[in-house]
Formats: structure tokens, sequence, C-alpha cells
């Protein structure tokens, strides 16, 4: 287990960030982000490296085959989704009523999404983690350690120093980042694939977006190589 930090709105931002898609803005911040996590001190030294070899490589890689990469990697696979809830409920119609309650913690906070914002993508859950108190944002990340060791898992499955960051969440979350056994992906043409004319009402075969859209929560005013298990 690890102690409760004094501080880590900084460093849930900066991980907020660095999860995001990789464009020239976020690219701009890498800086910013990388300096923000040392001052914070937020995590340990081992996770501080990870996180630093992965902003590192987006510095040095061409900018189109980082964003390429991060489409393949969170857009073509649900094992791998920055969507929480689509690793507990998948397409099933419990997933609603669980956005309208995380959304709805969100708001009794005074944060509000934008029309067409989903309260489950893991940067806009790191946003309001920020906003909160130390031992409020870790017991708040604590309720998502089993999504989170799963998505940690697929990510290192795939070799991706990404799973730093979600590793340094679990972390932040008092928790050690262990691998678990999570559902392999379906192909894509099964998992896109049209449903059968008059073959019920299931969603099982319909498409979801592939672009990365940026999400930011408003307040209303009155690769692995290394990373740690």
């Amino acid at each position: 287990m690890f102690t409760t930090p004094k501080k880590m709105t900084h460093t849930l931002r900066a991980c907020a960030l660095l999860i995001g898609y990789p464009d020239a803005s976020l690219r701009g911040m890498l800086p910013s982000i990388a300096t923000a996590l040392h001052d914070e001190a937020a995590l340990s030294a081992g996770r501080l490296a990870e996180l630093e070899a992965l902003i590192e490589a987006l510095q040095q890689q061409a900018p189109l085959d980082t964003e390429a990469a991060y489409v393949e990697l969170f857009d073509r696979g649900r094992s791998t989704s920055l969507h929480l809830f689509e690793h507990v409920h998948g397409d099933s119609r419990d997933r609603g009523p669980a956005m309208i309650d995380l959304a709805q913690t969100y708001e009794k906070a005074g944060l509000f999404l934008s029309p067409g914002e989903l309260p489950d993508y893991l940067p806009v859950v790191l946003e309001f983690a920020s906003t909160q108190p130390p031992k409020e944002a870790r017991a708040f990340l604590g309720e998502m350690t089993h999504i989170l060791n799963a998505l940690f898992t697929a990510l290192v499955k795939r070799e991706s120093r990404y799973a730093s960051v979600v590793g340094a969440l679990i972390e932040l979350a008092g928790e050690r980042a262990h691998a678990v056994k999570i559902q392999p992906d379906e192909a894509l043409d099964d998992s896109w694939a049209e449903p059968l004319a008059f073959d019920g009402c299931s969603s099982h075969g319909q498409a979801k977006p592939g672009a990365a859209q940026p999400i930011h929560l408003v307040r209303k005013s009155s690769a692995t190589q290394g990373v740690q298990p």
C-alpha cells in the first residue's frame, strides 16, 4: 500500500493529459507536464521515471506516427478503451444508469459535461478527481481499481508505455498495479459487423466512432519497458 500524498492535483491533471490524444497542443505541453509531475512528487521514483520515458518517446516520435498509434491502441478494441464502463458493462443497458450516476457525482461538485460528452472517459474522470482533496480523490480512484487493472493488463500485453500512466493512477489509489484476467478483444470484422436482418435489436454489431475527441469538464459559475507491477 502507498501512503496518501499531501497533494495530487497536478499529477492527476498531468496523467489526464498524458493519456489523451497526442496532438500538437499536447506535445507542446509535455515539458510542463514533466515539471509538474516532478514538482508535486506524488508518485514513486520508479513510476516517475516511466512517465518521463513516455514523455520523451512522445517528443521524439513523428507526430503522425504517434497519433496513428494512439488511435490503433485505444480506439480499436474494448480491452484498451478509455471509456471505463465499457470494461464493465460493454454495450448493455446497465451502462446508461452508471453513466448518469457518474455525471450526477460531477454535478454535485459543480462540474458539468458539455452535450454529447461521456462521463466515463478516463481523462474526464481524472479531471474530476483532481478537483477533490487527496483523501477523497484516492477513495474515488479506489472504486475503479478493478477497471484500471484490467486496462493496465491490456496495455502491458500490447507492450505500450501508456501502461505506466494507468499504473500511476492505481498507485495514487493506494494499490499496486497487477495483471488480471481479461477477455480477448473480438476481431474487428466481428465486432463491427452489421446485425443480421430480423435478428432482434441487439447492439452487438453496432459500430462506434473511432475518432478521438477531446473532452473537458467546466465549472458553472452563479514500452512498457520497466513498467512496474
